[in-house]
C-alpha cells in the first residue's frame, strides 16, 4: 500500500512510502482484537475495593442478649452484618483484575487493527515532527493543517519524543506514543493515526 509522505504543514514532500502487506494489509482476526482490548481494559482497574467484614469493624464483642427466651433468633455479635453498622457480608475484596494473553494473539491482534485503519484510509504518513520546546499550540497548528481538528488521533512517533508528548498531553482527543509502544486499543481509539515516515521501520521491526 502506497501512502503519500506529508509535511507536518500538511502539503505534500513528493516523496511516498509503502506499508508493510504484512502489517497493514494483513486479513483482520476481530476475535484476536476483543482479547486484546479486554486484557488492556482489565489491566487498567486498580482493583482496590475494600469493605470491613465482620472481623474488622470495631465493635463490642459482649454477647448482645442471652441464647434462649428473647422470642427472637439468636445474635451472638453486634459485629454481625444483619446489623446496623455490622461488617458487610460478602463484600468486595482487593482483586487483580488482569489476564494473561500470548505474544502471538497480541502481534495479531495489533496488527488487526492496523490493517482495519488501513482499509479504511485512515492512516497519515508525514516526514518528521518536533518541537524545540512543549509547545500545545504548534501541535494543534499541525492538526489543523492536515485537517484532523477535533478528531480522536494516535501520533506516532519513531522514540520517545517528550516535547511532542508534552505538546499533545493536554489536548482531549490526541495522544501520543512510540512506535514501540503502539497498543490495539489505542490504535482503534484514534480515528486517524498520524505516523512518522520512520516510526513505519520500528512498528515492522516490533512485529516481526
Amino acid at each position: 500500500m502506497e501512502l503519500k509522505v506529508l509535511s507536518s504543514n500538511g502539503t505534500e514532500t513528493g516523496k511516498t512510502v509503502s506499508l508493510p502487506s504484512e502489517i497493514f494489509g494483513a486479513t483482520p482476526n476481530d476475535h484476536a482484537i476483543y482479547l486484546d482490548v479486554k486484557q488492556y481494559l482489565a489491566n487498567q482497574r486498580q482493583g482496590t475495593h475494600k469493605t470491613k467484614d465482620k472481623s474488622e469493624v470495631s465493635y463490642s464483642t459482649k454477647k448482645i442478649k442471652r441464647q434462649k427466651g428473647t422470642g427472637g433468633a439468636r445474635a451472638g455479635s453486634i459485629k454481625s452484618g444483619v446489623f446496623v453498622g455490622g461488617g458487610r457480608i460478602h463484600g468486595p475484596r482487593p482483586k487483580d483484575y488482569g489476564f494473561k494473553l500470548n505474544k502471538k494473539l497480541k502481534r495479531l491482534a495489533r496488527i488487526s487493527a492496523l490493517s482495519h485503519k488501513a482499509a479504511n484510509n485512515s492512516i497519515i504518513v508525514i516526514d518528521s515532527l518536533n518541537f524545540d520546546k512543549p509547545n500545545t499550540k504548534s501541535f494543534v497548528n499541525v492538526l489543523n493543517d492536515l485537517k484532523l481538528n477535533g478528531q480522536r488521533v494516535l501520533v506516532v512517533t519513531p522514540e520517545q519524543n517528550n516535547n511532542v508528548y508534552l505538546s499533545g498531553r493536554n489536548l482531549e482527543k490526541a495522544h501520543t506514543m512510540p512506535a514501540s509502544e503502539i497498543n490495539t486499543y489505542q490504535i482503534l481509539k484514534a480515528k486517524t493515526l498520524v505516523l512518522m515516515n520512520d516510526s513505519i521501520e520500528v512498528i515492522k521491526q516490533t512485529l516481526n
